[in-house]
C-alpha cells in the first residue's frame, strides 16, 4: 500500500476525476483553477502538473472551462460525467443478483487488419462482465447481450455470434469461471485490502485523522480498491470458491469511505473557501 505522505502512483488525471466525483459534484460540479491547484497540492501534485492535466483533459473532451472575471473555472463534460458514473456504479454497487444458471457466450471474428477494433471489442466485453475461454470465445453469467449488440452493430467489420447455454453441472460451472477469470489473483488482492484497511477502521471511527489526512486517506482508499471491481466480473455466488473475500472487501471499502467522508469534505470546504477569498 502507498505511504502516508501522498497518494503514490495515482495519475493527476485520475485525481481530477475522483475529486469531481466525490467532492465537486455537490458544489455545482465546478471548481476554479486555484481551488483545484490547492486540492491537488494535498496529494503532492505541483501546480505545473495540474495545469498540464487540465489542458490535456480539455483537449480530450473530458473538461470544459469558463471565465469568471479573471478566474478560470473547470467543469466536467457530459461524456465525462457519464463515464465517471458508470465506473463509480461498478465500485459502489456489487452483488445481489441471483443467477439463472445460463451462460451467455459471444463468439466474434475481426479481420487481422482491424487490430485496434479487436482490442476495443475485447475491452468492451471485459467491461460488460465477459471473460475469455479462448481468444475469440467469451462467456458471462450476466445478461448484458443488448449492450454488447449495441456496441457491435455499428461496426460492420465485427462478426458476432451469441448463444445461451448451460454447462454439465456445478463442477463444470466452477471450472469455466476459473478459466475465464483470474480469480486467484483477485482473491489475493482482496485479502491484501482487508489486511490493510480492516485494522484502520477503529481509528476512522474514533476520528483520529486530521481533516487533511482524511481527504488523502479517502482518496488512497478509492485508488487501492478501484482496480479490483474494475477487473472483477462480480460473479454470482454459485461460481465463486468457498471463502471468497470480495463481499467482505466491499463492505470494508464502503464503511471506510463513509467514515472518512465528513472530515474530508470539511477540508475541501476550507480549501475552496480560502482560495475564493473567504477566511479559513
Amino acid at each position: 500500500m502507498p505511504g502516508r505522505d501522498g497518494v503514490v502512483g495515482v495519475k493527476a488525471r485520475a485525481l481530477v476525476f475522483d475529486l469531481f466525483g466525490d467532492y465537486l459534484r455537490g458544489r455545482d460540479g465546478a471548481v476554479r483553477l486555484r481551488g483545484l491547484v490547492a486540492l491537488m497540492d494535498c496529494f503532492g501534485v505541483p501546480e505545473s502538473t495540474v495545469r498540464v492535466a487540465v489542458t490535456r483533459l480539455r483537449k480530450e473532451g473530458w473538461l470544459t472551462s469558463r471565465r469568471d472575471g479573471r478566474e478560470t473555472t473547470y467543469l466536467l463534460t457530459e461524456d465525462a460525467w457519464r463515464l465517471l458514473d458508470e465506473r463509480r456504479s461498478r465500485l459502489f454497487h456489487r452483488g445481489g443478483e441471483a443467477w439463472d444458471g445460463q451462460w451467455r457466450m459471444a463468439i466474434y471474428s475481426v479481420p487481422e487488419s482491424e487490430r485496434a477494433l479487436r482490442e476495443q471489442l475485447r475491452k468492451q466485453l471485459s467491461w460488460l462482465g465477459f471473460g475469455p475461454l479462448s481468444s475469440s470465445v467469451w462467456v458471462s453469467p450476466r445478461d448484458t447481450l443488448e449492450q454488447l449488440r449495441a456496441h457491435a452493430e455499428h461496426q460492420p467489420a465485427i462478426r458476432l455470434d451469441i448463444f445461451h447455454t448451460e454447462s454439465e453441472g456445478r463442477a463444470a460451472d466452477l471450472d469455466i469461471a476459473a478459466r475465464a477469470w483470474d480469480l486467484t489473483a483477485l482473491d489475493r488482492g482482496y485479502a491484501r485490502l482487508l489486511d490493510h484497511y480492516r485494522p484502520l477502521l477503529p481509528g476512522y471511527r474514533a476520528g483520529t485523522l486530521t481533516e487533511r489526512d482524511a481527504l488523502v486517506e479517502r482518496m488512497r482508499l478509492l485508488h487501492d480498491y478501484r482496480m479490483y471491481p474494475l477487473r472483477d466480473p462480480d460473479l454470482p455466488a454459485e461460481l465463486l470458491p468457498a471463502g471468497w473475500p470480495g463481499p467482505a472487501s466491499h463492505q470494508v471499502f464502503l464503511e471506510a469511505h463513509e467514515l472518512l467522508r465528513v472530515p474530508a469534505e470539511a477540508w475541501v470546504d476550507q480549501l475552496l473557501g480560502a482560495t475564493a477569498g473567504s477566511p479559513v
